[in-house]
């Protein structure tokens, strides 16, 4: 069931709003500083207490927690001193920095706004994009999946590539995903990764991305990033939707970023690490199925494209290889751990993986010595094999 959902939650993603001036107006706080990058970004420096966020009716008198009480212990100090050394930065940066008290944010272009939040209410909303929703869409997926039990926050590493997409409404993205629910129906879920998603951000950068969504009684609420409120950003220094630097090379130096995301019981928020940084959190009164734990985790790489003419999307899935060139050739996401109830690391037990069409884009799933599990995945799409 959670595979299935995720499916649905991702084909939604290319079912967005029209985003009109005075959408565009509430997507952009005002900043108390504004930096432009080498890139062609803007990113605004924003009051901590006027993000986004606080536009939720739930989070009104929320009061910001700054860091985590408590924080998972386990395996990933030694990894996180070997990572250090092949530092993942935001181009952005190289350009200016965030006072205190105030939180970077990607300014949302007219050109790009299109692609900023998922449907407000349900499929047959009438603001909804009717040109989009008559394309056909396929998702490819690949994953290592646990289920069946109660998650309380895991742990990723996950390669970072350029893969090449065919159309703008196509996107490319690696990622860890959290997901709770019944149904179909009754759904919720947060990620964070990477991705590539040129109708979100009007190019073909790899960018740092989350999302979060639910679906209660026909009601879909959620977005990528910043451009909806519920995740609260405690980070002056990463953006979200910000482009990501360096990037690997087919068998030439490799980058990744450490992700992390656990629930802390205490505060009652789920929060996310990016790069040992504790960088914001989702409150659980955004959520239903997931306010307390997670019944599914997934690691893995998405394509979801748009082409009508029955033939195979060429838009590529991590490297854009297939996992049996191995490392430098394969894309790949290592230290996955599990984080229990007492916030320690564990192994993943038994997993399971799942590729929608092999022949397109693989996976496989390996265990270092030491207990960390590890995913080769991804492929071209298109080929001879997988017409």
């Amino acid at each position: 069931m959670e595979l299935k959902a995720i499916h649905c939650f991702l084909i939604l993603l290319i079912i967005s709003s029209i985003c009109d001036a005075s959408r565009l107006s509430q997507l952009n706080k005002t900043p108390l500083k504004s930096i432009e990058s080498k890139d062609g970004d803007v990113i605004d420096c924003v009051h901590i207490y006027h993000q986004p966020a606080f536009d939720h009716p739930l989070l009104k008198d929320h009061v910001i927690q700054m860091r985590p009480k408590h924080q998972p212990e386990g395996v990933l100090a030694e990894n996180r001193q070997f990572n250090r050394r092949k530092s993942i930065t935001q181009l952005w940066q190289s350009s200016g920095s965030c006072p205190e008290e105030t939180i970077p944010i990607r300014r949302t272009k007219q050109a790009d706004a299109s692609g900023a939040n998922f449907i407000p209410s349900n499929l047959h909303n009438k603001g909804a994009n009717t040109e989009l929703i008559g394309q056909a869409t396929t998702l490819q997926f690949v994953a290592t999946l646990v289920g069946g039990d109660q998650y309380h926050g895991a742990t990723a590493h996950i390669n970072v590539w350029e893969p090449q997409v065919q159309q703008s409404s196509d996107f490319s993205s690696s990622q860890l995903s959290f997901a709770a629910g019944s149904d179909v129906s009754n759904f919720d879920n947060i990620q964070a990764g990477w991705h590539v998603y040129p109708l979100l951000y009007g190019d073909s950068s790899t960018r740092l991305f989350i999302a979060y969504f639910t679906i209660h009684n026909s009601q879909t609420i959620g977005c990528y990033n910043l451009l909806c409120s519920g995740f609260v950003q405690t980070s002056n220094e990463i953006a979200l939707g910000a482009a990501i630097s360096p990037l690997s090379t087919f068998h030439g130096a490799q980058f990744g970023i450490d992700v992390l995301i656990f629930k802390d019981p205490s505060q009652d928020v789920w929060w996310l690490h990016y790069e040992g940084t504790p960088i914001g959190y989702w409150p659980s009164k955004l959520f239903a199925d997931l306010a307390n734990t997670a019944s599914a985790i997934t690691w893995g790489g998405s394509v979801l494209s748009s082409e009508s003419d029955g033939q195979q999307t060429t838009t590529q899935m991590g490297s854009g290889h297939f996992p049996e060139e191995g490392f430098g050739g394969a894309s790949y996401i290592r230290d996955l751990y599990l984080v229990d109830e007492s916030l320690k690391l564990k192994p993943l037990g038994n997993p399971t993986t799942s590729a929608k069409q092999p022949n397109c884009y693989n996976i496989t799933l390996g265990r270092n010595e030491g207990g960390g599990d590890f995913i080769f995945y991804g492929g071209p799409g298109r080929n001879p094999n997988c017409p």
